[in-house]
Order: structure tokens, then C-alpha cells, then sequence
């Protein structure tokens, strides 16, 4: 008979969640655009999810703890220091612990480097408490972990546009809605279930900037995250994480707004596309088998859930984990620091001209430009001495899946990339993984165009593709272990 086997993993499996919003009044000006400096109220919470994930058979691999975070990202002093205090809180290592940042824009830039400026103060007590908050949330899923079942699906959602936007009346590209663009549509669904039956956890795999909400918006906000989680859990009655994609030129169609409710409309219209996948999907260890023939007006053919041959499901469990290190070309163009210095003071001087002037346009253009600067800055400080990056291609394979953990924006081409090569292998991508240290990874086709992406990226043309490769390769030698 022919049968259809469902894509599983089995393993240990825990979850726990906890309100990680912060006081209002924390300072929350992201936006270069933003005339704003503190948050004044709080559209939805913000929140830590954490899903302990451990192998059945194999005591010595190390677990997965994956932490679902409302934030954008933190730098990577700040990400360090995270991932030092749960470490020491939990005894784990940095190599288990993986923050998959929701990347939301309405939750506030966490840096130390703001203390001195409205709310800024907040800053660092808040990012102590996230600490001790995510350690014992690791602690508690540890303890309820419990033999599970991950049972995945995949569906689509038109939520996700290109935003590299050629702007042809002013010749050049802006980062908005591109509706000649080409993004990836795919909602990668798992849910997971203990062996009793009762449901644990759910996970959204999806790549979209959460960019509703941009310079207008003064609250506290996961973007369309929550109303995302909102809907799913209606239905679901257990935490649901969501992880994001390959998004670095995607963002929903109708962002870069102040209005909570076109975030609500967002995450929505992803949460029934999740929640039409996860009522599709079967319970653990069944197949999809057909039956046979029945003869009635037509001759029927009869398909059916039935449970799986035990050698098929004794795969299910199978653990594989992999790190490569893959060397990544900084770009030979990359400004020095006394250069960025420079260039952040001209406009702090282009800044305080124009409030003597009282210009509203020209101050908040200036302050975008100061903003900029200022985030390069942040971003070279940590980089390593030499021609090129160390970057880790975190991967590994549970039953017939395989997650990957990335730092940094990619385009989406990577994700259309790899879902074409292995087309029936669920794969989770998981990007802004323990932060953004490169920054964005453009194609190489869109260097030289002027983009943002472009202008901010620390690596050079064709990284993008070597990662790629890279991420292939480590997939294809998980499926064939």
C-alpha cells in the first residue's frame, strides 16, 4: 500500500514563558525618524518563551534551549552578558543557549550606551532582571521536560513582501514595499505533544521584518507577534514561539506605521495561516496510508491516519548536531573608526543647527543620520582583528527535521535557497540567532544598488552565497547521517 510519512522528531521536551515587558517610561526611541525618547504605554507584552529540547538516546548531547525573545536584538556585549548570567544560572554552556529574537521594533533598543539619555537609566537593571528571568525560565522547562513528539507542518502566508524599492521619479532605492519583489510565503509549523497526548508547545517559523510599527508609535509593542501568538493560543491553549525567518528584504506590506491595529491585522492574518496548518497536522507517530478501493457512484480511494512501522518511528528520535565555522571577508571598504567619529559629530552638528533654526524635518533627519552612525559605531567595536569573520553555521537534525541557528539579517534568498534543495525536509530557519554581529547579508546581486542593507553590512559581496553553501552542505551531511 502507499503510504505518506509525516515529518517527526522525538526528544525530551519542556516549555516555559514569562512577561519580560519593560517599565513605561524605559527610554524606547529606535526609530532615526522618532522625535520620541520614552515609551508611554504598552500596546501588548513582551515576552521570553523557552522551549528545552533534549535527545532521547543520546545523554551526552548537549540540549537545545531555545528562548523566544520580544526584542530586536541586543549588541553583542549585551549578548554576552545575557548568555554569561543564564550559563552561570543553569550550568550550560553558551552552545546550548539560542535566543531567536522576534526582531520587533516597538519593543526598544537595549543598549548600555543610552544610560544617559531619557529613561536610559532603566536600561541596565531591566536587562539584569531579563537575565534572571530567562535563567529561571530555563530551569523551569528543564524540569518539565517530558518524553514529546514534534509533528511538523507547512503552509503559506502572503503577509511577507520584498521591501528594496526603487524609487524611479528620485533615482534610488528605498526600504519599502516592492511590489515587483519576490519573498518566500512558507509558515513552518511545528506542534509539540508529550507521549500522553497533551500539548506542550507550538512554534511559528516565518520571515518577515516586524515593521508595522515604526517612528510614530510611542508603545511598548512585540509588532504582529503578539496578535500572532494571540490567535494561535486561542485555539491551542499552550505557548506558541515564534521564530524568525531569512527576512533582511522582507517586511509586511503595509508597515512603517503608528497604528496598533495594522500590527494586530498583521499578526492575525499570519495566525490563521498557522492555525491552517496546525489543524492539519495528524497525531504523533501516524502515517497517512491508503486503504483501498470502495465501489459507490465512483470507485473511492480510501486513505486513513494509521500508526507507523516501529522501525520508521525509532527515527524519529535520531539526534545530530553540527557546528562549522565558515570564514566571511569583511568588506576592504569598511570605514575606520576615527571615520565614523567624524562622521557621527558633523551630524550632531547638522543636528543642533537645525534645533536652533526650529527645522522639525531637518532635526529628525539629522538625528537618523546621528542614529546611524551611532549603530555602526556599536557594531565595529566587537568585530575581530583580521580580513575575515569567524561565522558559525549552527545546524542539527531531530528525526526527519533540521534547525538552523544564524546570526544576522539574511536576505530571503537563502531560505527560497535551501527549501529548494531540500524540498521534503522541514527546515527551521532561525535568523538574528543570539544577535546580529554582521549585521545584514545582502545577495551579492544587490551590492552597488545603494541599499541600506548594503551600507550597513560589514561583510563583503558574495558572503551571503557562502553561507548558503555552507548551510547546505551541513544540511545534506544531516540527512544522509
Amino acid at each position: 500500500m502507499h503510504r505518506v510519512e509525516i515529518p517527526q522528531s522525538r526528544c525530551l521536551a519542556g516549555v516555559a514563558r514569562c512577561d519580560v515587558t519593560p517599565v513605561v517610561g524605559t527610554f524606547h526611541r529606535m526609530w532615526g525618524a522618532a522625535t520620541h525618547n520614552q515609551s508611554t504605554g504598552v500596546h501588548r507584552p513582551l515576552t521570553a518563551t523557552v522551549l528545552y529540547l533534549q535527545s532521547l538516546s543520546d545523554d551526552q548531547q548537549p540540549p537545545r534551549v531555545l528562548i523566544a525573545l520580544d526584542h530586536c536584538l541586543l549588541w553583542p556585549k549585551e549578548m554576552n552578558q545575557l548568555l554569561d548570567s543564564v550559563g552561570s544560572a543553569t550550568g550550560l554552556g553558551h552552545e546550548s543557549l539560542i535566543v531567536f529574537f522576534s526582531h520587533t521594533h516597538g519593543a526598544g533598543l537595549m543598549g548600555l550606551e543610552r544610560k544617559d539619555l531619557p529613561g536610559g537609566d532603566l536600561i541596565e537593571p531591566y536587562l539584569n532582571d531579563l537575565a534572571t528571568k530567562i535563567g529561571d525560565l530555563v530551569r523551569e522547562s528543564h524540569r518539565r521536560t517530558v518524553p514529546a513528539s514534534i509533528v511538523y507542518g507547512q503552509g503559506k502566508c502572503s503577509l511577507a513582501q520584498n521591501r528594496d524599492y526603487l524609487d524611479v521619479e528620485r533615482g534610488h532605492y528605498v526600504c519599502g514595499y516592492n511590489p515587483n519583489g519576490v519573498a518566500d510565503d512558507t509558515v513552518i509549523v511545528g506542534r509539540v505533544t508529550s507521549d500522553t497526548g497533551s500539548p506542550i508547545a507550538t512554534f511559528v517559523n516565518y520571515a518577515c521584518h516586524p515593521t508595522t510599527l515604526a517612528w510614530e508609535n510611542t508603545l511598548i509593542s512585540p509588532d504582529y507577534i503578539g496578535a500572532m501568538r494571540e490567535v494561535v493560543e486561542g485555539v491551542s491553549n499552550v505557548p506558541c514561539l515564534f521564530i524568525q525567518g531569512a527576512s533582511g528584504d522582507i517586511g509586511p506590506k503595509h508597515g512603517f506605521v503608528g497604528d496598533v491595529e495594522v500590527a494586530d491585522r498583521n499578526g492575525r492574518q499570519l495566525g490563521y495561516a498557522a492555525l491552517a496548518v496546525l489543524e492539519s497536522l495528524p497525531a504523533a507517530g501516524e502515517e497517512f496510508e491508503y486503504v483501498g478501493p470502495v465501489i459507490s457512484g465512483a470507485t473511492l480511494g480510501i486513505w486513513k491516519y494509521s500508526p507507523e512501522p516501529v522501525e520508521r518511528a525509532s527515527q524519529h528520535s535520531r539526534w545530530i548536531d553540527r557546528r562549522d565555522i565558515v570564514p566571511l571577508k569583511y568588506r576592504s571598504e569598511l570605514p575606520s573608526r576615527a571615520d565614523l567619529e567624524m562622521e557621527e559629530l558633523q551630524h550632531r552638528v547638522e543636528e543642533q543647527a537645525a534645533i536652533i533654526k526650529g527645522d522639525a524635518e531637518a532635526i529628525r533627519n539629522a538625528h537618523a543620520m546621528v542614529e546611524r552612525t551611532t549603530r555602526r559605531l556599536i557594531r565595529f567595536a566587537p568585530l575581530p582583528p583580521g580580513e575575515s569573520y569567524p561565522y558559525p553555521v549552527i545546524a542539527w537534525r531531530i528525526g526527519n527535521a533540521v534547525w538552523l541557528a544564524l546570526d544576522g539579517e539574511h536576505y530571503n534568498i537563502l531560505q527560497r535557497t535551501l527549501r529548494a534543495r531540500f524540498p521534503n525536509v522541514p527546515l527551521i530557519i532561525g535568523t538574528i540567532a543570539n544577535g546580529s554581529t554582521v549585521w545584514y547579508l545582502p545577495e551579492a546581486t544587490s551590492y552597488g544598488l545603494g541599499l541600506y542593507e548594503e551600507e550597513v553590512s560589514v561583510l563583503a559581496q558574495g558572503c551571503l552565497e557562502t553561507v548558503i553553501e555552507a548551510a547546505t552542505n551541513a544540511i545534506q551531511k544531516l540527512i544522509e547521517a
